[in-house]
């Protein structure tokens, strides 16, 4: 069971993909993740450090000034596309239809993802939708189950 499709190597808010398992239909959507933090507020240690007992500690070891100045020039590039909007955090949220009908519009999600991430092609949006799949294949199972037993308690045959 898998995603055939792939996210784009550059996404929007509601770009999907789609995939049928065991007659379900799983969607993953790509969701804006509405914490405004940027990219330095939310990850200890994005601030690339020449102190051993700060995050962000680039190591001793041959070239290390090198490889900090290597890494605070991405840290700055990062964070100037950040604050032109080139990317963003989202969420990645699993549905489940069965049959047309959605049975768990929220079956499963990972959020504080990176989206259009600088240097990225994305595929780590999949790879995410792929992980939540059994999750959200599991909630749209339960769902089923309790809309059967719900029809048989009013009488009602599906």
């Amino acid at each position: 069971m898998s995603f055939t499709q792939r996210f784009q190597p550059f996404v929007c808010e509601g770009d999907s993909i789609s995939c049928e398992v065991q007659g379900f239909e799983i969607t993953a959507r790509i969701v804006r993740d509405d914490c405004p933090d940027a990219p330095d507020e939310r990850q200890d240690g994005f601030w690339p450090s020449l102190y051993k007992d700060v995050p962000g500690f680039i190591g001793p070891g041959p070239n290390h000034r090198q490889r900090f100045a290597e890494a605070l020039a991405k840290a700055e590039a990062v964070m100037a596309a950040w604050r032109k909007d080139e990317w963003c955090y989202c969420g990645i949220v699993l549905s489940v239809a069965l049959e047309g009908v959605t049975l768990d519009a929220h079956a499963a999600s990972l959020w504080g993802v990176e989206a259009n991430y600088p240097d990225s092609d994305n595929a780590y949006l999949t790879e995410v939708a792929q992980e939540l799949l059994p999750e959200a294949l599991d909630a749209g199972r339960n769902a089923a189950r309790r809309l059967c037993a719900a029809l048989e308690t009013s009488g009602a045959r599906a």
